[in-house]
Formats: C-alpha cells, sequence, structure tokens
C-alpha cells in the first residue's frame, strides 16, 4: 500500500492533510470510515453540495480493486492549483514483462508509453497526466519500480462557486479513473505490439547516440528520416515532408538492438558546414539536430537522428547577465578598460552574449557546438579582409569564431555544426561542408576546398584557445526558503523573486524541464551539492550522479507535481541567467 502523505500549498507532500478512518474535514463533519473505493463514494455523495473545504477529507491513501490511490494535496478552493493525487499499481496486478522494463531506457519508454495511453482514456475527464510532447523524458509523471507503475495525475475537484459538486467527482475518481487504470496501466488491456514498437524504438535510438563517439561522430541522420513539422506550434512531423537521403560520401551502417543495420549520414567530429539557399532545409536539419540529444516517440519521424549527449546550441542573446565569464578569447579589451577575463554585465550585446554562452557552454563539459547564422551575432562570427584592412586588429577587440572555431576543436575537443548561408570565409576553416538543396543533402566539401584555396587576402586573427577559467557558484545565489517555482512555457522560470529568460536557451523541448530546473537548483544548495567550493562543471557532475542513482528523486523527491528531468546543460545555462547569481572564485 502507498504510503499515507498530504500536502500544504505549493506543491509539497508531509504530514499536514494526512487523513485516517475517521479524519474530519474542515466543516467538523465525520469522515468516511472505509478508505476503500466503496468509502470514498460515499464520502463524495455524502459531501455533495456542501462547503468547498470539505473535500480536505479525501487526503491520503484510498483502496481500489487493484491499485491504490493517494490524495496528496487538496486544493483550498475552485480556483486555486489543481489537487493533486498518485496511482500504484502493483508489479503482479501491472502485468509488465521483465523485457520490457529490463534497464533504465527501456523502463523510461514504458513509463512514457503509459502516459500518453492514460491521458488519452482520460481526455474527457476532470483528471489529467503530463504526456509530454513528441519527446520521451524521464518525468516525474510516471516511474516504473520493479515494475510496479506509478502515475501522478491532477485534478481540478468539481465544484459550482464554493460548493461541492459530488457527483461529478464520484464520476472522476470512482468511474473514470479505474477505467483509465484497467485500459492504460495493464499488460493484458494495453495495445501489446504498440507497446513493443515504442519501447524497441527508444532502445534503437539510445544505443545509437551512446555509438556515436566510438565512431567518431558527433551525430547521425537515418535514411528515410522525416525532419520537417508541420509548423513552428506542431511538433509531429510534416505529412508529404521530403524523407532525408544521406549523401553516399557520408553514409555510414551502424547496428542498433531491434532494427539491426541502419543507414544514414554520420557527421564526423570537427567542423562541419551546412550551407545552402534560404529555405531550402539547413535550419530545419539543425532544428532536429538540437532535438537529437533526446528520444522521441515512434512514428515521429526523427526517431533515428540523434546527437552526442554533450551537445549544446548556443546564439546571441541581447540583454542577458553575463557573471565573471571569461570572454577574453572572443574579446581583448574593452573602451572601458574592464577585464574580459572576468566579464560581467545586465545587459550584455550580441556579441558578448553569444561569447559567453559559448564559454559557458564549454565550461559545463559541451563538445559539440550548434549554431545558425540566423541567431549569431553577425560581428562575431565573420570579419572579411576588406574589414581586417580597413580597421585594424589593435582597433577592433573582437576575435571572431572563424578564427576560434578550429582551435576549439583541435586544443579543447569540442565540435562545431554551423549553418551558414552568408560568409565564404567558413570554407577555410571547415572539415566538411554540406550543402541542403531542397531538403536534399550533398555532400559538396570538394568543390568548397577549391573554393577556399583561392586566396582571398584575409588572415587568422588567433590560433589558441586557452582553458576555460572554472568559477565557483556561491550557493546564496538561490533562494531556498520555500521558493515558489513556476514555468512559464518555456520561455522562463519563475524562482521566488527572480524571474530566469530561458528564450534563448532552445534546447529546452517542455515545460516540465523548467520546473524541473527550478526544482534541481533549489535541491542542490539544500543537499549540498553548490556548497561553494566545488566549481560549476564539478556541481554537474554531481548532479548527473545523482540522477543516474535515483532518477526523479535526484531532482527532488517530495514535489508531488509534475516535472521532467533536465540536462545539466539546460541546468547550468539557467544558472548562468540568474540575476542573482554570484561567482565567489576561479578554479582552473
Amino acid at each position: 500500500m502507498a504510503q499515507r502523505t498530504g500536502g500544504p500549498s505549493g506543491g509539497r507532500s508531509g504530514d499536514r492533510g494526512r487523513r485516517g478512518p475517521g479524519a474530519r474535514g474542515s466543516d467538523s463533519r465525520p469522515g468516511p470510515t472505509r478508505r476503500d473505493e466503496q468509502g470514498l463514494r460515499q464520502e463524495l455523495r455524502s459531501m455533495h453540495g456542501g462547503s468547498y473545504g470539505r473535500y480536505k477529507s479525501l487526503s491520503g491513501t484510498w483502496d481500489y480493486d487493484g491499485f491504490t490511490l493517494d490524495v496528496q494535496k487538496v486544493q483550498p478552493d475552485p480556483y486555486a492549483p489543481a489537487s493533486r493525487c498518485q496511482v500504484r499499481v502493483p508489479a503482479d496486478t501491472a502485468g509488465f514483462p521483465q523485457h520490457l522494463r529490463s534497464n533504465e531506457v527501456r523502463a523510461r519508454a514504458l513509463a512514457g508509453f503509459l502516459l500518453r495511453a492514460a491521458h488519452w482514456q482520460l481526455k474527457r475527464s476532470h483528471l489529467r497526466v503530463d504526456p509530454g510532447r513528441q519527446e520521451v523524458l524521464d518525468r516525474s509523471a510516471c516511474q516504473i519500480r520493479d515494475g510496479e507503475v506509478v502515475l501522478r495525475l491532477g485534478i481540478d475537484l468539481p465544484g459550482r462557486g464554493r460548493t461541492i459538486e459530488g457527483r461529478q467527482a464520484e464520476q472522476a475518481l470512482c468511474e473514470d479513473l479505474p477505467a483509465a487504470v484497467q485500459a492504460a496501466l495493464r499488460y493484458d488491456t494495453a495495445d501489446q505490439s504498440a507497446l513493443e514498437r515504442f519501447v524497441d524504438s527508444l532502445e534503437d535510438t539510445d544505443a545509437l547516440r551512446r555509438a556515436l563517439p566510438q565512431q567518431g561522430l558527433v551525430a547521425f541522420v537515418a535514411d528515410g528520416a522525416v525532419l520537417p513539422r508541420r509548423s513552428g506550434v506542431d511538433d509531429h512531423p510534416l505529412p508529404d515532408g521530403v524523407p532525408f537521403a544521406s549523401p553516399e560520401s557520408m553514409r555510414v551502417r551502424l547496428q542498433v538492438p531491434n532494427r539491426g543495420e541502419i543507414t544514414g549520414m554520420g557527421i564526423p567530429e570537427g567542423i562541419t558546414l551546412v550551407v545552402g539557399g534560404g529555405f531550402h532545409g539547413k535550419s530545419t536539419l539543425l532544428r532536429a539536430l538540437e532535438y537529437g540529444v533526446y528520444d522521441h516517440v515512434h512514428g515521429d519521424g526523427r526517431e533515428l537522428v540523434v546527437c552526442r549527449d554533450d551537445t549544446v546550441k548556443v546564439r546571441a542573446e541581447d540583454g542577458r547577465r553575463v557573471h565573471r565569464v571569461d570572454v577574453s578569447p572572443f574579446v581583448s579589451h574593452l573602451p572601458t578598460g574592464a577585464d574580459t577575463a572576468d566579464f560581467s554585465t545586465d545587459n550584455a550585446s550580441g556579441s558578448t552574449s553569444q561569447a559567453a554562452s559559448i564559454v559557458e557552454a564549454v565550461e559545463a563539459g559541451a563538445k559539440v557546438l550548434l549554431l545558425d547564422e540566423d541567431t549569431a551575432a553577425t560581428n562575431l562570427m565573420i570579419r572579411d579582409a576588406r574589414m581586417q584592412t580597413l580597421v585594424a586588429k589593435e582597433s577592433e577587440p573582437l576575435t571572431p569564431f572563424l578564427d576560434l572555431i578550429r582551435p576549439l576543436h583541435g586544443q579543447r575537443g569540442v565540435s562545431t555544426v554551423l549553418v551558414m548561408g552568408g560568409s565564404g570565409d567558413y570554407m577555410d576553416v571547415a572539415d566538411q561542408v554540406l550543402m541542403m538543396d531542397a531538403y536534399r543533402a550533398r555532400d559538396v566539401t570538394g568543390r568548397a576546398r577549391e573554393l577556399a584555396a583561392e586566396a582571398t587576402g584575409r588572415h587568422a586573427e588567433a590560433e589558441t584557445f586557452p582553458p576555460v577559467r572554472r568559477r565557483i557558484v556561491d550557493p546564496r545565489s538561490v533562494a531556498t526558503d520555500r521558493p515558489k517555482i513556476r514555468a512559464r512555457g518555456v520561455d522562463a522560470l519563475s524562482l521566488g523573486d527572480s524571474t530566469v529568460e530561458l528564450r534563448a536557451v532552445e534546447q529546452l523541448a517542455d515545460s516540465g524541464q523548467v520546473t524541473g530546473i527550478g526544482l534541481a537548483l533549489v535541491s542542490m544548495v539544500r543537499r549540498g551539492l553548490l556548497d561553494g567550493r566545488r566549481t560549476l562543471a564539478e556541481v554537474l557532475d554531481a548532479f548527473d550522479a545523482e540522477v543516474a542513482e535515483r532518477g526523479v528523486a535526484a531532482v527532488d523527491d517530495r514535489y508531488v507535481g509534475d516535472f521532467a528531468v533536465p540536462r545539466r546543460y539546460e541546468l547550468a545555462a539557467a544558472l548562468n541567467r540568474l540575476r542573482t547569481l554570484q561567482v565567489s572564485g576561479f578554479r582552473t
């Protein structure tokens, strides 16, 4: 039986709110004498038309036939955030075979499938679950624990004004919920063939991603993948999208556990330039690579489009805060005399923000950078021969990325995939040049090298990329006194009195990750991971180790709302954009 827990406001569970046999609601009427489904029916019928506060008597655990319902947090009125509850289906009742949950990846896939099945079953109910979008993330909403299925739900307990609608609540909790559990959370009633395909597909994706470093690749795009999406707000595949086909010179063959051998385009380590005319698919390819760090649902079209785990998309971001970042590789000096090796500003320009984001990504452990000229700062990307002649280097503090991209790879092991349509100078430094032509990929490396052999008169302005200075974050940067955490989609995080702008953190796929970031930041301070002695990279390493050991509990083990486990790179990006961030020192 699940532990009986209730919870105060704010999404936390705790002793306050526990109810046992004979417990009383807020208006002192007797509670149910039976903590089972029949007792719940009787309770809901008896409170129909009563004061909304009587719903508090629902807190605690109710035994159903084949599962338990734990009402963890009850909303105080109809206009408050939804009540929270949890369903536990024992392993012998759920009946999902061991092979469907034999490792962490398959268990996460199984949970993702069940979430979507439960969401479908509850679409017309007061109950709701968080199934996510096309990405299959590690979500608090559904977990598989030794075969037991744990499903978290929200419910807007029905009321008319401040009067209880007991009959609607009974329909939701005593009719809709058991029906959904029976149809969605049991193997004997599941669409078993669809479930097997879903789990096998995710395992193949994960295996493919893990194989990339051993193959000397940073990314892979399978033949037949569908990259275009229906629209900017609909992430489903475009029905008539052009299937991807690898250029023969870049085609590789890889083995995965369930599909066997697959073919597709392998993007090698080093510097890959993606060129082509406007609207021919350059940014569509890069967008697919951005999300290639995640697994996708079967049928998404991008199941076998993968990037290495340590891939980060960077861009310019006017107005962001930068705190004590060594941007000296990109900015040698400033007219103000500010130290660019220890640079801070509350209102970064496009160039300084992009420089800081690159350094921060490398500090966090990124080994692959993705950039698109459309969202980059032009003056940080290029400085052609004519401009070099007109403006002497001693008068130009910026060193363009063009001259740092090779030492960044050669000396720091960081590869780059760059979409570029406006500057041919990048052909001089590219290892591979890929042209997108009407969504069809062509390897034009040979022709690009012929063009690069023609002298332009341009000279390189840098030959080294120095080691990144490792920052030590003051734990007092993060408010931990019961801060309110709220995601505003994927655009912003409210953390106590602070708002963290995340619009430029483009690999955030789901608002659940944003909530997870807020919870993780607070938890890292409370548990001593962010302790004022570890470097930021060491803090992230410790967080990753806890996630590997404890799963969602490493993010927060008391929060009863929905969240997804964030990647270390988005976690670092949010911390770097926190306007209360304070860095106490450095370590090389």
